[in-house]
């Protein structure tokens, strides 16, 4: 299924939603009943993302609604990793960008990210288990920043077991910001339904550094989202 690309604001939210967004062609379909994904970007990234861009397209091409946004950091400074104060700013702007694409859609909602946007989005299920927990359909964790790269005595796994949305993690083989055996521990902590996809030899970037595209991967996520989701159900 084709798709058509158009950028996004919404800039009476504070934090405003800014991005870009994915529409299943053609334009008079009427696609408020699709499911939605949002997805945003890792510490050193935008929303401009290779691999957001073709997991973007991958997703529409299967008829959903998808919004790769900007978080609130990446909006005020175009270049540089998220200050130690930014996180729950940045949490409360992909807050927004459910509640924007809400209006648009009538389907699930599920919520995307990679490396550091993914677990905002994490931490963000886990803060709306008590008021909303069935905002968010479920997860999807590309390159979960366990730790720090040679420094897995800094375990970022505090608020898993507040997560109970289901959630399925891509991780590269030779990811520095965890190992898989690592990442399986941290998932068992976790009380929702889980499932780790690893992919042999990528690293942090999954492939997607520079100009690199992995071809079959994003097909390949598609295909296991959709098992671990039941789209089809």
């Amino acid at each position: 299924m084709p798709s058509s690309i158009r950028e996004f604001a919404d800039n009476a939210a504070d934090p405003k939603v800014r991005g870009y967004l994915h529409v299943p062609d053609p334009p008079s379909l009427d696609f408020s009943s699709n499911d939605g994904l949002i997805l945003t970007h890792g510490a050193g990234s935008n929303a401009q993302a290779p691999l957001l861009i073709a997991l973007a397209e991958t997703f529409c091409a299967a008829g959903f609604t998808v919004l790769r946004c900007d978080l609130p950091y990446r909006q005020s400074r175009s270049f540089g990793p998220p200050g130690p104060g930014d996180a729950a700013r940045d949490r409360a702007g992909l807050r927004n960008a459910l509640a924007a694409m809400r209006k648009m859609i009538s389907g699930r909602l599920f919520l995307g990210g990679h490396s550091y946007g993914g677990r905002q989005c994490s931490m963000l299920c886990a803060e709306l288990t008590k008021e909303a927990p069935d905002l968010v359909a479920g997860l999807l964790l590309l390159s979960y920043p366990l730790h720090p790269p040679r420094k897995p005595e800094q375990q970022r796994t505090q608020h898993l077991p507040d997560l109970h949305t289901p959630t399925l993690f891509v991780h590269g083989t030779r990811d520095p910001f965890g190992s898989i055996a690592e990442m399986e521990r941290a998932l068992k902590m976790i009380p929702a339904k889980t499932k780790l996809l690893a992919i042999e030899g990528a690293g942090h970037d999954l492939g997607f550094k520079g100009k690199a595209k992995q071809e079959e991967l994003p097909r390949l996520i598609f295909s296991e989202f959709s098992e671990f989701f039941e789209l089809s159900s």
